[in-house]
């Protein structure tokens, strides 16, 4: 089978280190070598999550953690922040736990801001609240750290965040902002295969999980906390994931995380220019723009340039490469093209030229 390059907002492309990383020889998920292992690289999950707490590793997507921190973190009421598909989605799960929640609603292709949240909060009703940092399905990158700051005034409230597509892209200080649960998974910008969910807990929620009932089991974050402590997972891991996630470490840390950061930057700002170059007009709302994808409105907001997406798809697929036609509601009213992960100006530049030579009669 051809492989078309993915530029879809995940998974996105893994290169062959990562790939050959993978196929190391396996080893005991219980023996010393797995200790080893977990041990050597939970300084740089430490220094990548800029956190003194030990990182946690689940075989899982991300949102087995999503899940797993609302039975953890939630005793009385959740505020779930929503902006699209992705956190819209949290209520739901939240009310399948069995926790009473309650959705703070925006419109697609806006922020939630930290006004909104201060006063839903100022009600007392809620004991924690979920973020979508990045929401993948618009584009759109909420203010992580303007909305962290109400952790001060509601110390007491968890604040469970997803950085599922903005991890390794923008700068997530975990103890400086002073949130409670950061989760990511390995198909995104950590571009790896899915499969992996890595997290990070504070001290405060792991005390308020302790006292937690029915938090099952896979998920628990206290059994995390355990075994961590150990240099092990709670469960049978894919260790497989785990060499790959090594050789991803050993990728990031070469580059430099602030060189990291400013290539997201760099790559997502290029693509912006070329999707008003070419007469569109970009989803999320004016400064609020992800840096590992981007939204482009064909038709969902009034204004700027429509086409037939699902041409424009089969035209850069013929060409070798996969884009995303949008997400949910607003699939083919927008679409999405991918810069995170291991991509470059170079292979920016060839997606951007197979999309002109796409885009000639539309």
């Amino acid at each position: 089978m051809t492989h078309s390059k993915l530029h879809i907002p995940g998974p996105v492309e893994v290169s062959e280190k990562t790939f050959r990383a993978m196929t190391t020889p396996m080893v005991g998920h219980r023996s010393a070598d797995f200790q080893e292992l977990y041990g050597r690289i939970q300084p740089s999950l430490q220094s990548l999550f800029q956190t003194k707490q030990l990182v946690f590793l689940s075989t899982s997507s991300a949102w087995g953690v999503m899940e797993g921190a609302i039975r953890n973190c939630v005793q009385k009421k959740v505020l779930n922040c929503m902006c699209g598909a992705f956190s819209d989605k949290w209520l739901d799960v939240s009310r399948r736990c069995g926790k009473e929640a309650e959705g703070l609603e925006v419109a697609w292709g806006s922020p939630v801001l930290p006004e909104m949240i201060d006063k839903k909060l100022e009600t007392g009703e809620f004991d924690a609240l979920t973020l979508v940092h990045n929401e993948t399905s618009t584009g759109v990158l909420n203010p992580l750290s303007d909305i962290a700051s109400l952790k001060e005034k509601y110390p007491e409230i968890m604040f469970i965040v997803d950085t599922v597509s903005s991890f390794s892209v923008v700068d997530i200080p975990f103890d400086q902002l002073g949130i409670d649960v950061l989760l990511t998974g390995s198909q995104k910008a950590l571009a790896m295969p899915p499969g992996l969910a890595l997290f990070t807990v504070s001290p405060a929620a792991l005390e308020r999980a302790a006292t937690t009932p029915d938090r099952g089991y896979y998920f628990d974050f206290v059994e995390f906390q355990k075994n961590a402590e150990k240099n092990m997972t709670p469960s049978t891991p894919s260790i497989s994931h785990i060499y790959a996630l090594e050789s991803k470490l050993e990728d990031i840390f070469s580059e430099g995380m602030e060189a990291r950061f400013e290539r997201h930057a760099t790559l997502s700002e290029r693509v912006r220019h070329w999707a008003t170059e070419q007469g569109f007009t970009l989803f999320p709302d004016a400064g609020y723009e992800s840096r590992a994808l981007t939204c482009i409105n064909n038709g969902a907001k009034a204004g700027g340039r429509t086409i037939d997406v699902p041409t424009l798809q089969k035209r850069v697929k013929e060409a070798g490469v996969t884009i995303d036609g949008g997400y949910g509601k607003i699939k083919g009213k927008t679409f999405r093209l991918s810069n995170m992960g291991d991509e470059t100006q170079e292979s920016i530049d060839t997606l951007l030229g197979i999309l002109d030579d796409s885009l000639k009669g539309l």
